[in-house]
């Protein structure tokens, strides 16, 4: 943005999300100062660009938090609804060098650029610059990408660097033949924490969400909705708690079997289970 006059020899203006100032005037005119001026930090203009930066900086986290839920439920995003928001600085930091997917599934590559007409501008996994106008496009998640590691792979050769977390996040593979009546994942229980509380600051910390005695995970996967659950300790207790066991439910609140959880739902499930578990109490020595 442009510099804005605030009093008698000084302009300020946003400048990596502060408010700068710098001299209109004398040896210093034109060079931006290390700190406002006291005679500038009272002004409105101050004032007014102070409240912009805060209302920028919730936009662009909402921005991610909304890209985040598109590709987390792989939902396909009409491809206007893109082309409105790109020119937006916020959202085109977020959706630029996401991997992309078309009308086919061999229309995927990392989105570089996006047209007022709505299209699409990406590079495939050959290197190849490709122009697409599908009517929606979808940001998969990386658990249904079959050529994960090559698209790493090329992301480590072009520099790309992801604002939300996608090609490089996380993920686990339902097993091949779970057993048949099998409804929890026992691997992450047992993480001991000093107090519950201090779980569920955790748990809300990693961006999931506390209901009850639980931490839980929503997931649309498939266009079918699952809640993952693990136990953290009754809501009003205070001491010493643990981590239980990992379970799934559907909209409806019935208990899966772990051969009926959707591949996305499952790792999600199991990417916060790991993450609640990774903050436990370790404790030292041979027996620990």
């Amino acid at each position: 943005m442009g510099w804005l006059a605030a009093g008698d020899g000084y302009e300020i203006a946003l400048v990596e999300g502060r408010v700068a100032a710098r001299a209109t005037a004398g040896r210093a005119a034109g060079r931006q100062l290390k700190s406002l001026p006291k005679q500038v930090r009272e002004h409105p203009e101050v004032e007014r660009l102070r409240r912009l930066a805060e209302w920028l900086t919730r936009h662009e986290a909402a921005c991610v938090a909304r890209v985040d839920t598109w590709m987390v439920s792989s939902l396909p995003v009409p491809t206007g609804l893109v082309a409105r928001v790109w020119p937006d600085e916020a959202w085109r930091s977020v959706l630029r060098d996401l991997v992309v997917v078309g009308d086919e599934e061999d229309e995927t590559g990392f989105l570089r650029d996006v047209t007022d007409s709505g299209e699409l501008r990406m590079v495939n996994l050959d290197g190849e610059t490709v122009r697409l106008s599908p009517e929606t496009v979808t940001l998969p998640h990386p658990v249904l990408l079959p050529d994960l590691e090559e698209l790493r792979e090329f992301a480590a050769d072009l520099g790309v660097v992801q604002r939300v977390e996608q090609i490089h996040r996380a993920t686990w593979t339902l097993p091949a033949d779970p057993a048949e009546k099998a409804t929890e994942v026992t691997e992450f229980a047992g993480g001991r924490f000093g107090s519950r509380v201090g779980l569920a600051a955790r748990t809300t910390s990693l961006g999931y969400r506390v209901s009850g005695g639980y931490a839980t995970c929503a997931v649309r996967d498939a266009g079918r909705s699952t809640e993952a659950s693990v136990w953290i300790g009754e809501p009003y207790w205070d001491g010493a708690t643990e981590t239980g066991n990992l379970t799934w439910h559907d909209q409806d609140g019935r208990l899966l079997k772990l051969r009926e959880v959707g591949p996305v739902a499952w790792s999600e499930g199991m990417r916060m289970a790991a993450a609640l578990y990774a903050g436990r109490t370790v404790e030292e020595g041979k027996d620990a």
